[in-house]
């Protein structure tokens, strides 16, 4: 069972339209859990930073943890500090950037079937 699930991006937009953006939580949260995985890191813990979200103040440190969970895994090795400050400035860009990658992980290890 692949650790990344491949998620279609229209149909999170679509997702995070129709529950009036209450997916965003879910998303932040399963993708800090893929990221824990591939990085092996036993002290990320996605629960809390998802709590933290909702605590003021909270969300620069649930956003700076996703950003140094996701630099480790990062393709195109981007610095967590720009993560950091694209959720603050551009949060859609931040999804984007991150679920992309998750993507091109998930095909990559996604089994392959073989034809006779």
């Amino acid at each position: 069972m692949p650790i990344v699930k491949y998620r279609n991006m229209w149909l999170q937009i679509l997702l995070m339209i129709v529950t009036f953006g209450t997916y965003s939580i879910y998303w932040f949260y399963v993708t800090c859990e893929e990221l824990k995985a591939l990085t092996k890191d036993e002290k990320a813990s996605p629960t809390l930073w998802t709590i933290l979200l909702f605590v003021p103040f909270g969300c620069f440190y649930s956003f700076y943890c996703q950003g140094e969970l996701y630099e480790k895994i990062s393709l195109d090795k981007i610095n967590r500090w720009f993560i950091f400050l694209l959720w603050l400035f551009f949060p859609v860009g931040t999804w984007f950037i991150i679920q992309t990658d998750l993507n091109k992980l998930a095909k990559q290890s996604a089994p392959t079937t073989v034809v006779n």
